[in-house]
């Protein structure tokens, strides 16, 4: 076979475009799958962190060693802001979790603590004090305090919950595994066809 009729049955620029496309497509499922197993380890901390003895806040929050799902007291010495975002009860039912932003008396960006839920997305009368519950994520300030006492005239909020992370990560190494073979075989399929 010679090779401008090679070049004809398999085109080289196509072909690298194809090979690469499915060298990526694996390499992102490879790198899903070691995300899993970080994951699974990361699920199993959290877990863990229920039976641990309470902890002091941090000043400074780092999300690598944030204390996630571990118990803890602080003091709000007054309330700078607050925020309402969609929660829910204890009980499960949705409604509005207030979130104070609040001053600790020492350096670093303060504390969020979620003091409470209600239908009604005003916020409550509370001006601070002390508070203890479990550190959740939170998007906006890496953790949040979810106070196991609520302020007056609002009912606990829903404690954070490990089960409700979702790892997905096998999910997606999957979809990139079956990219990667659904292209191989479309462009086999292709070259045959081309012949």
């Amino acid at each position: 076979m010679k090779l401008d009729e090679l070049r004809t049955r398999v085109p080289p620029v196509a072909t690298i475009i194809v090979v690469l496309a499915v060298l990526a497509m694996v390499g992102l499922g490879v790198w899903q799958l070691q995300r899993a197993r970080w994951k699974d380890g990361l699920l199993a901390d959290y877990r863990a962190a229920a039976g641990k003895p309470p902890v002091m806040l941090p000043r400074l929050v780092d999300e690598a060693s944030a204390p996630l799902f571990r118990r803890t007291s602080a003091i709000c010495l007054s309330v700078t802001g607050w925020q309402a975002v969609a929660g829910r009860n204890i009980k499960g039912q949705p409604g509005w979790s207030h979130i104070a932003r609040c001053r600790t008396g020492i350096d670093g960006p303060g504390l969020s603590v979620d003091i409470g839920w209600s239908n009604d997305p005003k916020p409550p009368v509370w001006r601070g004090g002390e508070v203890e519950g479990i550190v959740a994520p939170d998007t906006r300030h890496v953790i949040r305090l979810i106070a196991s006492r609520s302020a007056p005239g609002l009912q606990p909020s829903a404690p954070p919950n490990v089960e409700t992370i979702p790892n997905n990560h096998l999910a997606y190494a999957v979809q990139w595994f079956a990219f990667a073979a659904a292209a191989a075989v479309i462009y086999a399929l292709a070259l045959r066809r081309r012949r």
